[in-house]
């Protein structure tokens, strides 16, 4: 398996959850006007497609199909967005949580785990 997209992947994932989501962590930024949190989340958004773009390219290049890339991605934001709550919001996940995270993982084996046949 081809580490390089997971590594850029996961970089650019760790960037568009601040993007996202950091506003919601400051007192400043929550009282701002909606337009400039749109424009600061926007700021950090660029340097999140400075890695995710190239990371999607690797991987294909490293032979993995776009609904891999997608999927991994996906399981990379649930990972990222685990920590991210816990460190930075310091909100706690409950159990149904970690429960439907889990689900979308077991996504994830199914698409790296069961290559379809030709036919």
């Amino acid at each position: 398996m081809a580490f390089a997209p997971i590594v850029l992947l996961t970089i650019s994932n760790v960037f568009m959850t601040f993007a996202w989501y950091w506003h919601l962590t400051n007192k400043k930024l929550n009282a701002a006007p909606i337009w400039l949190v749109i424009l600061a989340s926007w700021g950090i958004a660029f340097f999140e497609y400075c890695f995710q773009v190239p990371g999607n390219r690797l991987g294909d290049r490293a032979g993995f199909s776009a609904a891999q890339l997608k999927i991994m991605q996906e399981a990379i934001t649930l990972i990222v967005f685990c920590l991210f709550v816990k460190f930075v919001m310091r909100q706690p996940l409950t159990w149904n949580y970690y429960v439907g995270f889990a689900f979308v993982m077991i996504g994830v084996w199914f698409v790296f785990h069961f290559r379809p046949t030709a036919g």
